[in-house]
């Protein structure tokens, strides 16, 4: 008997090695997991490129022995990494990824992706790889990067006009980041007109809700024919697909450069509550919402920054515009509120930090972020602090 089994093991020993050397598959063969299949027609199973089979008397491979009556032999091959092309195409849907001008696979953009995984706010990025290290911007959940380097726990990446060091615990890359990209993906229409004008409906002659500047992006609903449905000032509005060209984004970092000096005249008061309400940037919008960190709607987000200073505005962006004193654009200082209208109606708020943008809880998909001031003509401008 024991000679008998030591022959089947030697044969089994035989028929793997030799599939693997010569490279001969029978047509039953599969692929998966990195291993091949290969089915036999009297053999066990036979692991690994060669089994180390003892015929010392002490006993038999019990890889082989618990697995005689399996027909089955899984020979694993050393298969070099599936490249990120390779994942990208079975992971990612294809209307997203694309060529860059040096013919590189690209996914949103970016060639080595990362995307920020942050419960709530944003993820700091730093110009070193400290947690002191100084602050150079902001970026939100399900933003997108560029991978550049790694160092002790830290990650350089590039992100809109931001280059800088992020920790690695906030971050995911490699499969998983490209998992994210479905969910994390914005459908975007970027203006490349100046004074588009936004419809009620898709018709030129449909009443002109606002018009945006040249540039700004706005978050896609759906394409209608020759026209966008887009979001628009707490509303939905309709665009000329003809001025406009449609992608699919991650969101980016923003920079905190122009708002570290501020301009001349701007009181302590307006540069702490303009610091106070970045805190929240990548934060979640919830319609009706008013706590701050929990989730808040446009005039809910306002309010909470304007209560910490001892300033109590209504929880109406309506209403909100009513509070203090009317001035132009040109005049604005960080910390005034820029109000926008939807239907002949206020139906959005911001606050103003400076260098031409605002910060707002702008809609469900984006939460709480920094855009241009003037990405739609606002209605007016108030002034409420000193």
């Amino acid at each position: 008997m024991k000679r008998s089994i030591t022959k089947i093991l030697s044969t089994i020993t035989v028929t793997c090695l030799s599939l693997c050397i010569i490279g001969a598959m029978p047509k039953e063969a599969t692929s998966a997991n990195n291993s091949v299949t290969i089915k036999l027609a009297n053999a066990g199973v036979c692991s690994a490129l060669s089994v180390n089979l003892k015929k010392e008397e002490s006993g038999v491979c019990s890889a082989v022995s618990q697995n005689l009556q399996v027909a089955k032999c899984s020979v694993k091959e050393k298969v070099t990494k599936t490249s990120t092309a390779s994942k990208a195409e079975a992971l990612v849907d294809k209307k997203y990824i694309s060529k860059n001008k040096d013919g590189k696979i690209t996914v949103c953009g970016y060639e080595n992706l990362g995307i920020v995984r942050v419960e709530d706010g944003n993820l700091n990025i730093r110009k070193t790889p400290a947690k002191d290290g100084k602050i150079l911007g902001k970026i939100t959940n399900n933003a997108g990067c560029e991978v550049l380097k790694e160092k002790d726990g830290w990650v350089k990446i590039k992100s809109g006009k931001v280059k800088g060091w992020v920790s690695n615990e906030y971050l995911v890359t490699g499969e998983t980041a490209l998992k994210k990209v479905n969910k994390a993906v914005m459908h975007v229409a970027k203006v490349k007109t100046d004074n588009l004008r936004v419809r009620s409906k898709a018709s030129t002659d449909a009443r002109v809700i606002t018009k945006v500047a040249k540039g700004e992006k706005l978050e896609v609903v759906k394409v209608v024919d020759d026209w966008i449905k887009v979001e628009i000032n707490g509303g939905e509005g309709y665009i000329s697909e003809e001025y406009a060209d449609v992608s699919y984004a991650l969101d980016e970092a923003a920079t905190l450069k122009e708002l570290s000096s501020g301009k001349g005249g701007v009181s302590d008061t307006r540069t702490s509550l303009v610091q106070y309400a970045l805190q929240f940037v990548g934060g979640r919008y919830v319609w009706g919402g008013t706590r701050l960190g929990h989730g808040v709607d446009c005039s809910g987000f306002t309010m909470g920054v304007f209560a910490r200073y001892g300033i109590y505005l209504p929880h109406h962006s309506g209403s909100q515009a009513g509070c203090g004193t009317r001035i132009s654009a040109s005049e604005a200082r960080p910390g005034d509120l820029f109000f926008y209208s939807h239907g002949g109606r206020i139906g959005h708020v911001a606050l103003y930090i400076g260098n031409g943008q605002i910060v707002h809880a702008q809609s469900a998909r984006t939460g709480i972020v920094i855009s241009n001031a003037f990405y739609s003509s606002p209605a007016c401008v108030v002034r409420v602090l000193p």
